[in-house]
């Protein structure tokens, strides 16, 4: 989802948008939705929100494991 998006919704939620980037808009809509403000925080693209609206967002930047070799 683009920030133009993402910050019509926080408007809408009357969140104060200031100059939050989209990763931290996302957690304050989080948290205003009653769920964990957890965007980006996936570790290795293990997430059990699967209702989520922010799931592919989310898990498309993800932390994966470094792969030596």
């Amino acid at each position: 989802m683009n920030v133009a998006s993402i910050r019509e919704i926080a408007r809408g939620m009357e969140i104060s948008i200031g100059k939050l980037n989209k990763a931290d808009l996302i957690r304050q809509i989080q948290k205003m939705e009653g769920n964990f403000p957890c965007f980006g925080t996936a570790l290795n693209g293990v997430c059990d929100q699967t209702e989520c609206l922010w799931r592919e967002d989310c898990l498309a930047g993800a932390a994966r494991p470094k792969v030596e070799g």
